[in-house]
């Protein structure tokens, strides 16, 4: 898989958990595109924030089933990336987060 970074990480993913492991693991919490397997997440990850990646972990969660009144619906499927940082480096744009 060929791709510049922007294609691959689609958002970054704030929430109580991600800034407890931003703050304790230096790990950043991305939503990446499905087919992107680890190797591509770090390049990508590299590219992007101009940071040394030491590790990468990668999480699928599958879609929910929803209902509003009497229709029934799926979420959609998704992959999470953990992206733990060497000693040292840090994200700057997410900081303030």
């Amino acid at each position: 898989m060929k791709a510049d970074a922007r294609s691959v990480i689609k958002l970054h993913i704030s929430t109580e958990r991600s800034t407890k492991l931003r703050e304790e693991n230096n790990e950043y919490v991305f939503e990446v595109v499905k087919t992107a397997n680890k190797y591509v997440i770090k390049k990508a990850v590299e590219e992007a924030f101009k940071v040394k990646v030491d590790s990468v972990r990668t999480i699928i969660v599958p879609g929910k089933l929803k209902r509003l009144n009497r229709t029934e619906g799926k979420t959609a499927t998704r992959k999470k990336a953990i992206v733990r940082l060497k000693k040292g480096e840090v994200i700057s744009v997410f900081e303030n987060v």
